[in-house]
């Protein structure tokens, strides 16, 4: 799911434009033209121009229904932007020479050591050419607790998981490769990878406004707000996850990305060579065509990138390092289905502020039909049930093979749908039910209601069949 929210990051624009002033000044009326559509309570943004922050603002509020205002110094949580912070974080060690790009994984951490989670290489798993697949990677294997080792809980139940392709034959992104190299982090350096990322990079860089999710909750984040029905829910206030924080879980404000954004374009030695940073904004292999070490790359227009999702929050950072142009997009809400879509919104001030040809979304209807199907065919199953206990004595009737089939293939055809909605659907997303009810609860309620109605209007109709018929009665001679 999050690599599909990438997809728009690489073919955002045709062909580079000048950035010129006047399109970094239009970012305020392009969010008055695209917020309401995409739903959001709100949105921040800050724009990089040769090298150094020229915009930074915001628009709505934190959480629907109250009257803090969202600013530039809003802390988000990044959502997979993350994962360049934790690709950083690795090459920092690999040049105080800790850690080998081309070591197998299982060389610096212990549990993973002489398993197959353990034999892919560092650099495959920093560009998602380990093997692990993206349903694997959005597949909990632990609870969180809060405490200090989960990150290590985690990792350790993937002792037992192989990657689900030969390490280094394919690429496809999975939040198993950054859970691992987090883990990396801390073993190699000794400390937690909260402790590490703070100190090796969000200090230096004068992030101010941010820190790692440490298990604990913060009031003063955006809150994330869920797609339901043509609407948007506030999530209650809960605690980050020490888990999902290498693949996800850095908080910051969109002031404090644009500095970090300037880092990685500034072709300084600083918290990392000029040198690593060109080697991770650069496409990784040739079975990576696309994504260097925590990066989007797209070399034919020269940007760089990387979005994020998480549950109630979609965000969006692109990078131009020839021009040292740059723009992060933060928003306190996550896409619908056709309906309350962020998608524009974001790519929209991206557009506008690197002067990007960008021509919108276009129509969304086939999106908004699916939807609409499927909020709608439970209830069309609830009224055909009743329709068939009205109409009961003509299913009771029927008889003969055709009779037959009439009663018993709906719940072969409901049964096969009840699969396809449950379990392959979720398996081509590349996450199963479970966290599509988490990013998408309307979606998923509308899934698993339309693939138990169809189910239960299928027995109903066989229950109604041959429950009521009449049974001979033999006669004594």
């Amino acid at each position: 799911m999050r690599h599909l929210l990438a997809i728009a990051l690489l073919g955002l624009s045709t062909t580079l434009a000048a950035a010129t002033t006047d399109s970094a000044g239009s970012l305020d009326s392009v969010i008055a033209a695209e917020l309401p559509g995409s739903g959001a309570p709100g949105v921040a943004y800050a724009a990089v121009t040769d090298g150094v922050i020229s915009e930074a603002g915001a628009r709505g509020v934190t959480r629907a229904g109250s009257e803090t205002a969202v600013t530039a110094d809003t802390p988000f949580l990044l959502g997979s932007i993350s994962k360049s912070f934790t690709a950083l974080a690795v090459m920092q060690l690999v040049e105080a020479a800790q850690v080998d790009l081309d070591s197998p994984v299982g060389d610096h951490v212990d549990v993973l050591a002489g398993t197959a989670a353990g034999d892919p290489t560092v650099r495959e798993l920093l560009s998602h050419t380990s093997g692990f697949s993206t349903l694997q990677g959005n597949t909990s294997r632990t609870d969180p607790t809060g405490a200090p080792d989960d990150l290590a809980d985690a990792v350790a139940a993937l002792a037992d998981v192989a990657p689900a392709y030969e390490p280094g034959t394919r690429w496809e992104y999975s939040n198993t490769n950054y859970q691992i190299l987090g883990r990396l982090i801390e073993e190699v350096a000794g400390t937690d990878f909260q402790t590490y990322v703070t100190e090796h990079i969000l200090e230096p860089v004068g992030m101010e406004d941010s820190f790692v999710a440490d298990g604990q909750a913060h009031p003063e984040i955006a809150a994330g707000h869920t797609p339901w029905f043509w609407t948007k829910r506030p999530l209650a206030e809960s605690t980050t996850d020490r888990v999902t924080a290498p693949q996800g879980g850095i908080v910051a404000s969109a002031r404090d990305v644009a500095l970090y954004l300037a880092m990685m374009m500034n072709g300084e030695d600083d918290v990392l060579s000029a040198d690593g940073k060109a080697l991770m904004m650069r496409p990784a292999s040739p079975t990576s065509p696309y994504y260097g070490l925590g990066w989007y790359v797209d070399p034919s227009h020269g940007t760089v990138g990387h979005t994020g999702s998480t549950p109630g929050n979609e965000t969006q950072a692109t990078m131009v390092p020839a021009r040292d142009d740059a723009v992060v997009v933060l928003v306190n809400a996550g896409s619908g289905i056709g309906f309350g879509e962020t998608t524009q919104l974001r790519n929209a001030v991206t557009a506008s502020a690197l002067g990007l040809d960008y021509n919108g979304e276009g129509s969304r209807w086939s999106q908004k039909a699916l939807f609409l199907g499927l909020a709608l065919a439970p209830l069309i199953y609830l009224v055909s049930i009743v329709w068939a206990w009205r109409k009961r004595a003509a299913i009771r009737a029927k008889s003969g093979i055709g009779g037959l089939f009439s009663l018993w293939f709906p719940l072969l055809t409901t049964s096969v749908a009840a699969w396809v909605l449950l379990i392959l659907v979720p398996d081509l997303m590349g996450a199963p039910i479970s966290t599509l009810r988490v990013f998408q609860p309307d979606l998923a309620l509308a899934m698993i209601a339309t693939a138990v109605g169809g189910v239960v209007w299928a027995a109903f109709r066989l229950a109604v069949a041959y429950s009521g018929r009449s049974r001979a009665v033999p006669r004594s001679g």
